[in-house]
């Protein structure tokens, strides 16, 4: 009896519902910047064109924000500590840029991960299998909520603190009263000391600003949510393990269920591993991002504190928390599959296998020798995703954040 068979024959559960249930959080993110990928293959030409020109609008609006900003610090900005104070807000541009285009790139392997949770959603068959995998679910809601509200309002706070004031400059012999912006501009591409330049251009950065937002708390919110499934999908495995024992009934029965035990685990972990092509090298911007951030948002914390601007201060700590939360949550993930599926080997010798026939007994040695070859989330194939790479991303920072204040 083949995998699809067996589980076809289960109880009639409300799978398309409880999928959509644990990724209507990564959904929502992804679709206002046009990153969630099309699941219907038969997508008309108008939709793929709606959805191109819904992805270069959004690029355009980063664009509009970065590369001027970007041309200032090169060009224009003479003074050290007024760059250092733009280079926070930049590199959170570039690698929001960074990772929506390989979101993009990407798009038909988050695809196939979402199908294939569909499947198997549709292919639980036991209300114990729903209710470990509906408690899974909520937990990857419950990480992509606060990786939101994190985010969002640590940065959207940010911009609208400094939008909203006011300072005046001399130009020339005329005295001009702007909004500052988080991004300046390269004068030379649009003065916005001048209005309306200034007032469309700061929402120009309110806009950009949700959308790399977006980017990062849906790149999260997808990491988080296949894990948590992949982890649901492992739990199910060892509770089927155990079953293999003491529900088998005769020889046939058993090596029926240890084949579709097998078919399974070889299932977890091709998800697992398309999981970890989408993700590495979103991880590995991330990763470095975050460092240098977090250290240039310790620094601007620090060097505030004798004015105590309230508002200024808390966008800090929230921008701070949640960056080392995405962090967190990154390496979290990557150590929690990697032990997982290693214990997946250790499950099986554990159960009681000496019942089983002698060639059934035997077959465990596949999952056992499978288990031993894990599967290591990584980012960028260049360091394994993990809580010591966690504590060596805060470390790091702190070197830099001294560093820094030496220097300056």
């Amino acid at each position: 009896m083949t995998y699809s068979n067996h589980v076809a024959r289960g109880i009639e559960l409300p799978s398309r519902s409880d999928n959509d249930y644990s990724l209507q959080l990564s959904r929502w993110f992804l679709l206002p910047i046009g990153a969630w990928p099309q699941i219907n293959g038969d997508a008309t030409r108008v939709k793929r064109l709606i959805s191109h020109m819904h992805v270069c609008v959004c690029t355009f609006l980063v664009a509009i924000v970065m590369v001027p900003c970007l041309l200032y610090v090169l060009l224009e900005e003479k003074d050290f500590e007024i760059k250092i104070n733009v280079m926070g807000p930049l590199s959170h541009w570039i690698m929001g840029t960074i990772n929506y285009f390989l979101l993009l790139a990407r798009s038909d392997d988050i695809r196939e991960c979402v199908l294939h949770m569909e499947t198997d959603w549709r292919f639980v068959q036991k209300i114990e299998d729903r209710e470990i995998m509906m408690r899974q679910a909520k937990i990857g809601r419950f990480v992509s909520g606060f990786c939101a509200l994190f985010m969002q309002s640590g940065t959207l706070l940010f911009v609208l603190v400094k939008s909203i004031s006011t300072v005046v400059v001399v130009v020339g012999n005329e005295t001009v009263s702007m909004h500052p912006m988080v991004c300046p501009i390269y004068t030379k591409f649009i003065d916005t000391r001048f209005s309306p330049a200034n007032e469309i251009m700061i929402v120009a950065e309110w806009v950009s600003c949700f959308i790399v937002n977006s980017v990062t708390v849906g790149a999260c919110s997808l990491d988080t949510v296949f894990a948590v499934h992949a982890y649901g999908q492992l739990n199910m495995l060892y509770s089927w393990l155990n079953e293999l024992v003491s529900e088998s009934k005769g020889n046939e029965d058993a090596e029926q269920r240890l084949a579709i035990i097998v078919e399974h685990h070889l299932r977890v972990l091709s998800f697992i591993s398309r999981m970890e092509t989408v993700m590495r090298y979103i991880c590995l911007v991330e990763l470095l991002g975050c460092t240098m951030n977090m250290c240039l948002v310790a620094y601007y914390f620090i060097t505030n504190m004798d004015s105590f601007d309230k508002a200024k201060i808390m966008s800090y700590v929230i921008i701070y928390l949640s960056m080392a939360f995405n962090i967190f949550i990154l390496c979290y993930i990557g150590e929690v599959l990697t032990e997982q599926c290693k214990n997946v080997g250790e499950k099986t010798y554990m159960i009681n296998w000496y019942k089983l026939p002698h060639k059934t007994a035997l077959g465990l040695i596949l999952v056992i020798a499978r288990s031993n070859n894990v599967i290591k989330m990584t980012a960028g194939k260049l360091f394994h995703l993990s809580i010591a790479t966690f504590g060596d991303v805060i470390k790091t920072s702190m070197i830099y954040l001294n560093m820094l204040r030496t220097m300056t």
